[in-house]
């Protein structure tokens, strides 16, 4: 497809989403919800809450709207410009908002480079929001010839994953299982390959839920991205990876004591890759690739540390110079 053909598709649930608001009263991610769903099912399911003229004129726009000529990834990218959108219209969280492509494409090379493919048979998202950063991982990791991956979305929104489900069944990604719930309750997960997450940052609001995990505060309430690695960690298979998008700067005070022994106590630091500046709106706000890889018997700590900044995407010679780097430190510590 052309790139005027996914804008097109844009367009035109751009029309039928907003026709369900005002004809259904909904928000924008519910109407977004249901214009998908009937996408998907090929039927107006609201219709008889709808005057004739308008379910004709939804009609109209629905014989318009073929995507069985779209790849997986074209799709994915028609819904991530319809969610770019709703941020214009709806109030959305920080911690809700979906993971940049980029970033999911930075963290495919990494899983590309680290795992081989027969190696990667199963993965999980814990904060799996909308499902773009899974999706952008699956078909590409797809595309790169892992057919048969096994997948796992947690999350304790139901309207994000009510999202993620609809995205993702359109996008004919049929391997995910997607469980409502919180991540830090009682995970009746198996054991996986992987673990990415694009950590939500925060305190977590449940004190004694928090004082389960070796990561939980001495006072007060804990920080759920603390909690969330040290889950992650648990459901990492022996030898297994855990990538996770994390503030920069989180070993930097002595509240992280308690993630690095946890880390280093179940497995190994391997890396922290600070992503380019450009994609956060101030050095604050900036977050970091975190690698960490389970204990196992073919699993050693790196003989050094992958650290280091991801330079401008903009600057194609540099950036390349530090895939190049990355590439080294790989080889040199499979």
């Amino acid at each position: 497809m052309e790139l005027k053909d996914i804008e097109q598709a844009y367009q035109t649930l751009s029309q039928i989403i907003e026709i369900f608001q005002k004809q259904l009263d909904l928000s924008y991610f519910d109407a977004l919800i249901e214009a998908l769903s009937d996408l998907l099912e090929n039927q107006i399911n609201g219709k008889e809450e709808i005057d004739a003229s308008t379910v004709a004129e939804l009609e109209k726009l629905y014989r318009h709207l073929d995507l069985s000529e779209f790849s997986s990834e074209e799709i994915r990218q028609v819904i991530q410009l319809l969610l770019l959108g709703s941020y214009k219209k709806e109030r959305v969280q920080p911690n809700h908002q979906m993971t940049p492509d980029s970033i999911g494409y930075l963290i495919t090379f990494l899983i590309e480079k680290i795992i081989s493919k027969e190696k990667l048979n199963s993965v999980l998202d814990l904060t799996v929001g909308t499902g773009n950063l899974l999706a952008v991982i699956l078909n590409n990791l797809k595309s790169l010839g892992n057919q048969s991956l096994k997948a796992y979305g947690v999350d304790n929104d139901d309207t994000l994953l009510a999202i993620a489900d609809v995205s993702l069944a359109l996008q004919r990604i049929s391997n995910v299982e997607l469980f409502h719930q919180d991540a830090l309750d009682n995970l009746m997960l198996p054991q996986v390959d992987l673990v990415v997450s694009d950590l939500p940052v925060g305190y977590y609001p449940l004190d004694d839920r928090a004082a389960q995990f070796e990561t939980h505060a001495a006072e007060g309430h804990s920080f759920a991205h603390y909690l969330l690695i040290e889950r992650g960690v648990e459901k990492l298979a022996e030898n297994g990876w855990g990538l996770f998008v994390v503030p920069s700067g989180i070993f930097e005070t002595e509240e992280a004591q308690p993630l690095l022994k946890m880390i280093q106590k179940n497995g190994y630091l391997q890396g922290l890759l600070n992503l380019p500046r450009e994609l956060f709106v101030s050095e604050k706000s900036r977050k970091a690739i975190l690698m960490v890889q389970k204990k196992g018997d073919q699993a050693h700590q790196a003989s050094q540390i992958l650290l280091g900044d991801f330079p401008s995407l903009k600057d194609k010679k540099e950036f390349n110079g530090f895939l190049d780097e990355i590439n080294a430190w790989v080889k040199e510590n499979q």
